[in-house]
């Protein structure tokens, strides 16, 4: 673990990979919503209609939630820097594939592909926590997430000029294959300038990356029910495609994807089994334990954290427009003001739990955020504009240093498993958006924002029973040795 003193302007050490990490991390968010900005000149130029149009922003999210969970475990097997890098390299392939479609049924199959750059998150999140010390691991997870986050609001900010400067139908198409190389250069560059620990520690590894770990028979049964969201979300997303939805397939093809999901999470089942079946014979010794409470915990709370972002992000530019009758573009700009609080809030998220605790913290924040959509809930067209942004700013707060207090506990809990904790926490985000986006479709904005309150208030009683983080957590070496590592 490097002692260097923690400079945001030094690009030396940790503070280099904590920069590599961001960059990689604000790339992988760039490709992954490069399409949003460009969506009237994407349905222009391939004839989309509106439900067609809709279809691609579910297929944009729908892999990530599996994603997440899959790049996790193979980030704790094998490491950060291969797995970031292969994952940018690759994601270049559906993001090129994306420019040259000239069909809607190319267009979809891409940009569900696409979807599995937005797990790139997680990765990060290990590879930081090896190279911070626990006192700093807060702040420099915060703006690891935050300002990589960012790449979702430079996109919507600088594809729209790119496609203007080349002109034409086509000049989304360079816009986009843009980011699809810029995602494949640095791909190279992540892996030439990045290791995965300090020089002379040891990264810790998964015993096996099948499913993850638990010590105890009750979290194994709570694993289990975590695990339950994840697919409810999936099948969630399968109905919004059927008939019943958006009508992108058959329903013969619907219920095939209900009967895989249900194999799927069988097969998983078997697994978890697998992986756990010895603590029902014996005993993990005390030194060895996590708490997969903890873990639940978090899940709830990324679940209305990051999940309320995804959502409120891709319908305030219509809630601005139809609230206030802003012309698109100007509501444009005026929703940004909730994307743009991501530089400052997540960090400042992080460095707060680094100075006044996990839990406090992570109580406070999450009560803003309850009072925040409660706030955004009243907001109409009575109000001033400027008083409007105020209320979505503050919420905007509250939401995103939330997202970076949920993160300074992750890499807390047990060192060898963080990309698989990250990759299940982060999934929750992804379902909470599913989940947030339905709810939309059936109400209005008001209830919208309360139903996100309500979740808040939720995750708040959840959060009651988490427990601070401290002391130390033990980890094998290969030599079979156990090494302490400081958590407080």
């Amino acid at each position: 673990m490097s002692t260097e003193k923690f400079n945001i302007f030094n690009f030396t050490g940790k503070m280099k990979i904590l920069h590599m990490s961001w960059m990689a991390f604000f790339i992988s968010f760039f490709v992954w919503f490069n399409h949003a900005p460009l969506l009237m000149a994407i349905a222009n130029s391939l004839g989309l209609d509106s439900s067609q149009i809709k279809t691609l922003l579910i297929l944009n999210v729908a892999l990530t939630i599996p994603a997440r969970v899959i790049i996790g475990m193979l980030t704790d097997r094998y490491g950060p820097r291969i797995v970031y890098s292969a994952l940018l390299i690759i994601c270049s392939i559906p993001c090129f594939m994306f420019a040259l479609a000239d069909s809607f049924a190319q267009a979809a199959i891409a940009r569900f592909m696409l979807g599995f750059i937005g797990a790139g998150f997680v990765i990060g999140i290990r590879l930081v926590s090896e190279w911070f010390p626990a006192k700093e691991l807060g702040t420099a997870e915060g703006v690891y997430g935050g300002w990589g986050n960012f790449g979702s609001a430079a996109a919507a900010f600088t594809l729209p000029v790119i496609a203007l400067a080349f002109g034409g139908d086509d000049g989304w198409r360079y816009a986009v294959g843009i980011t699809g190389a810029i995602s494949l250069v640095f791909g190279f560059i992540f892996y030439m300038n990045v290791s995965d620990t300090p020089k002379g520690s040891t990264y810790f590894k998964p015993k096996n990356i099948g499913a993850i770990e638990v010590t105890s028979k009750g979290d194994f049964y709570l694993l289990i029910i975590m695990k339950l969201p994840m697919y409810a979300a999936l099948a969630l997303l399968n109905w919004k495609l059927s008939p019943a939805g958006v009508d992108m397939y058959s329903d013969l093809i619907a219920y095939f994807a209900y009967a895989g999901l249900v194999a799927l999470f069988i097969y998983e089942l078997k697994h978890v089994w697998a992986v756990n079946k010895n603590i029902f014979k014996e005993e993990v010794p005390e030194l060895h334990r996590y708490k997969f409470k903890q873990v639940a915990v978090l899940n709830v709370l990324y679940f209305a954290t990051f999940g309320s972002e995804l959502a409120v992000v891709s319908m305030l530019p219509l809630f601005f427009a139809e609230t206030f009758e802003l012309n698109p573009i100007y509501a444009g700009m005026v929703a940004s003001a909730y994307a743009f609080m991501n530089l400052m809030s997540r960090p400042g998220g992080g460095w707060i739990s680094d100075k006044f605790g996990r839990k406090p913290t992570l109580l406070i924040l999450t009560a803003g955020l309850a009072v925040g959509y409660f706030a955004m809930s009243m907001v109409d067209s009575s109000w001033p504009l400027w008083v409007a942004v105020i209320t979505v700013m503050a919420c905007s707060f509250f939401v995103q240093a939330g997202e970076g207090a949920v993160f300074a506990v992750v890499p807390l809990i047990k060192r060898r498993l963080t990309g698989q904790i990250a990759g299940m926490t982060g999934a929750y985000g992804n379902v909470g958006a599913v989940v947030y986006l339905t709810v939309l479709s059936f109400v209005d904005y008001s209830v919208f924002f309360s139903v996100i309150a309500v979740t808040a208030v939720v995750g708040f009683i959840v959060l009651l029973m988490m427990e601070e983080p401290g002391g130390q957590i033990a980890e094998v070496m290969e030599d079979g040795s156990v090494q302490m590592i400081d958590v407080s």
